[in-house]
């Protein structure tokens, strides 16, 4: 069975917790030494950083492990209610809700990816289109705004940036059609142009899913992330900070 990132990280904490507690307790049975509850969350967090760079987790995982044990021991030094932990837990199950399992945190879409994408479809009449991992909807409702032609549908799995876009579209009265699910169970043959951005982990599963059922013609756009060792067919600068829109005609 191959777990998450997520999983694996969770596991990590557990076991170098368990590891340090065991250490710590066999010294001070050992050497008539007492550790403070800091002492052991520190030694956990540097076995817990360690741990991460050993087993070849991404750069950005070693401070995260070993921030983590800090962030909680600084935390219970106040007086805070559970009830906003809870709502805390609440509010982010909500907003990244399977990221453990399609390994796609939220990532916000960029405002400057509009002129390139209508610069892309300019020739595609009745456009049917369809964004996988929509979030909150902007892009989607600022290209309805622009092709009232168009056919838009908005794919997202966690239930607050989707509510959160059902809400600005009937605010705004837009037309584009936001569900609530996992988009590898939406068939990709019914749209002329599927955009994403997601994260490398995800890219190559869709694009099995792209080369399996998107029609001859259509336009697969991913933003930022590219398929591995798949050459796009088109490179978009977005902004000026070197990040670009790929495109593979299909």
């Amino acid at each position: 069975m191959k777990f998450s990132i997520g999983i694996k990280s969770l596991f990590l904490q557990i076991t170098s917790l368990l590891l340090t507690f065991v250490l710590l307790s066999f010294v001070s049975s050992a050497f008539k030494i007492s550790f403070s509850l800091f002492s052991l969350l520190f030694l956990h967090a540097c076995v817990a950083a360690f741990a991460a760079y050993l087993f070849e987790f991404d750069w950005w995982w070693w401070p995260i492990q070993f921030s983590f044990p800090l962030a909680a021991y600084f935390l219970s030094q106040f007086e805070i209610s559970p009830y906003y932990y809870f709502i805390v837990l609440i509010i982010f199950s909500t907003l990244f809700w399977s990221t453990y399992r399609t390994q796609v945190p939220y990532f916000p879409s960029h405002s400057q990816l509009l002129a390139p994408i209508l610069e892309l479809v300019v020739d595609r009449k009745n456009l049917k289109l369809i964004d996988i991992g929509s979030g909150m909807g902007g892009l989607l409702i600022n290209l309805s705004a622009k092709r009232s032609d168009g056919d838009f549908t908005g794919v997202e799995i966690a239930p607050l940036p989707w509510f959160v876009s059902i809400v600005r579209a009937a605010f705004l009265k837009s037309n584009v059609k936001f569900r609530l699910g996992d988009f590898y169970c939406k068939d990709f043959s019914e749209f002329d142009v599927v955009f994403c951005y997601l994260s490398p982990a995800a890219m190559p599963r869709v694009w099995e899913k792209v080369k399996r059922e998107m029609v001859p013609g259509s336009l697969f756009l991913s933003y930022e992330f590219i398929v591995p060792f798949v050459a796009p067919d088109i490179s978009v600068e977005v902004g000026f900070d070197g990040v670009y829109l790929y495109g593979w005609r299909i």
